[in-house]
């Protein structure tokens, strides 16, 4: 009897030791907070970010947020270290080319006001944020109308990005993988 209990003891050790291994290196869970990356995560759904990844344009990253200390912002990359990346008219332009951005089509289609979806500053249709400068990346909102992001927080230290958000599992309706 006593050799059981040892060996269940000993796997739920195992089992805790190596859930814990996976949540230092591998993955981390984060809580989004906030409309601004509508619709692509909603307010207090749960998602998993992956460690140790290399960042990529329209990756879906979380980072500590530069203005308000020990709260965590989730964005997607637009932008990255080099790039010239600007707006014109609602088209995102990154070194000279057009880039999609299909994540977007559900809210640019709702809009009614004749106004682009992606303002810049003092509300322009046509801006830029110039050269990114290396170590920076640029990020923004899909819910470009009411996002905090690099449009008023500046670029964000690529180092300090703390994960790749690629699952939402919770609320259960939701559960899957992230479409980017």
């Amino acid at each position: 009897m006593k050799k059981e209990w040892l060996k269940t003891l000993l796997a739920l050790l195992g089992i805790f030791v190596v859930l814990w291994l996976l949540r230092q290196f591998v993955f981390t869970p984060v809580i989004v907070k906030g409309d601004s990356m509508d619709p692509t995560l909603h307010d207090d759904e749960r998602v998993i970010a992956l460690l140790n990844f290399q960042v990529e344009r329209f990756d879906i990253v979380t980072f500590p947020a530069p203005d308000e200390p020990g709260k965590n912002y989730i964005k997607r990359v637009i932008g990255l270290p080099g790039e010239v990346v600007e707006y014109q008219e609602d088209v995102l332009y990154v070194d000279g080319q057009a880039m999609e951005e299909p994540y977007l089509k559900e809210y640019k289609e709702a809009l009614t006001d004749g106004l682009p979806l992606t303002l810049g500053p003092g509300h322009k249709t046509s801006f830029s944020f110039g050269k990114i400068p290396q170590g920076k990346i640029l990020v923004m909102g899909d819910n470009r109308r009411i996002s905090k992001d690099s449009r008023s927080i500046g670029f964000i230290e690529e180092a300090t990005v703390a994960g790749d958000v690629k699952l939402i599992f919770w609320p259960p309706e939701d559960i899957g993988l992230i479409n980017h």
